[in-house]
Parts: C-alpha cells; structure tokens; sequence
C-alpha cells in the first residue's frame, strides 16, 4: 500500500475540522492531534509561502523555508500561547525569523521582491502604456528597495498579505496607531522618491525612521 505524503494525509482531516476556530485547533495540535495542526496548515500555509516568496525572490527558497515554518510551529505548538497574538501572527513571527537567518547566512541585503507583485498590479492590455508602466514599476521598486527593512515589511504585509493595522501592529510589537503614522510616514518617503520634491526631507525622514 502506497504511503501517503504528509499533505497527503492532512488533507483527509476530518471535515468538521474546518469548522473550529483556531483556538480550538491549537489545544486539539498540543493534545497531539495531528489533523488539527493540518487543518491549521491548509489555512496559513500559502499566505505564509506568499510572505516569504516575496521577502526571497525565488520559489524554491520559499518553499523549504515554508517547511521549515510549518515544522517548527509543530515542534513548539505546545509553548504557543495566546496572550493576544493569534495563532497567524506566531507563523509570521517564525518565519520573519527564519528569513533573518536565511538573509544572515547569505550576506544578503534585505529587500522585498515584489516584483511580480507590481507588474501585476501595474499590467495593461494597452501596448503604449506598457514601456510607461515598465518605468514607473522599476522606479517604485527602486525607490522601495531603499527603505528601511521595517518599511518594506509593512508594505509587504500590507498590500501583498492584506493584514489590517491592528494585524500588522500585532506582528510587529507595535501599535495600531504606531503603524499608521509609520504607513503615512512611508507613503509621504516614497512620494518624495519617487516626484523627486524634498529630498531633503527625505534625508531627514530617514534619520528620523532610525529613531522611531
């Protein structure tokens, strides 16, 4: 009898799994349910691949980095605790983790990669406007690859992932008023990069980024 994957075996959880809240879910994991920990898997594992593709810029990276992820939350369930941090929240704080190291490891700079992210929201069906999108894109990406690392994490979890303030406050130790004057901040740098207007300020703002 041919074994069945991991994914393999997860995806025939019970169907009234999907019905609990991820709570529930996370006491049935610590009791060694491993249908449990499946079903929360299915429901945060192409978000969290999402969040490390496009802080990794390559499929294969983000997908043993996703593993590793979903593997390491498995091993610790049992020291995860609320304490107003949704289960979601523990998964990115693992994998912000595991991309520091993996950034660490390599020398690399720290960016978002969303390329893939602004051609498609950028993309028309309209050949003249095309070389006009191409520009402003490679600008933007320019222009967001020379913020602060913080910087480039909120606009990745805010318009890649979706979350709302109080999500990415969450995430992020801050509060949901602390990130959308660190989002109105951002937008207001970006802006000046990119209209090419206070670029002293712009200077400015980045020291002020190192204080806050």
């Amino acid at each position: 009898m041919k074994k069945l994957s991991l994914r393999e075996q997860w995806a025939k959880r019970p169907k009234s799994l999907k019905r609990l809240e991820d709570t529930e879910l996370v006491d049935l994991a610590k009791a060694g349910s491993k249908d449990a920990f499946g079903e929360l898997y299915e429901r945060y594992v192409e978000r969290i691949y999402s969040y490390i593709y496009y802080r990794t810029g390559n499929h294969h990276d983000a997908e043993d980095l996703t593993a590793r992820v979903f593997f390491r939350a498995m091993a610790h369930i049992e020291s995860y605790t609320e304490r107003g941090v949704p289960f979601q929240a523990w998964l990115y704080r693992i994998a912000h983790n595991l991309i520091a190291n993996w950034h660490r490891d390599r020398g690399r700079r720290k960016i978002i990669a969303l390329d893939e992210f602004l051609a498609a929201s950028l993309k028309s069906d309209a050949p003249d406007q095309q070389a006009e999108e191409n520009e402003e894109r490679e600008a933007l990406l320019a222009a967001i690859r020379r913020l602060p690392e913080e910087r480039q994490q909120l606009l990745l979890l805010k318009f890649v992932e979706r979350l709302s303030n109080a999500e990415i406050g969450q995430l992020m130790n801050r509060t949901e008023g602390a990130i959308k004057s660190l989002y109105h901040r951002t937008l207001i740098a970006l802006r000046d990069e990119l209209t090419g207007s206070g670029s002293q300020r712009a200077s400015g703002d980045s020291l002020n980024t190192r204080k806050g």
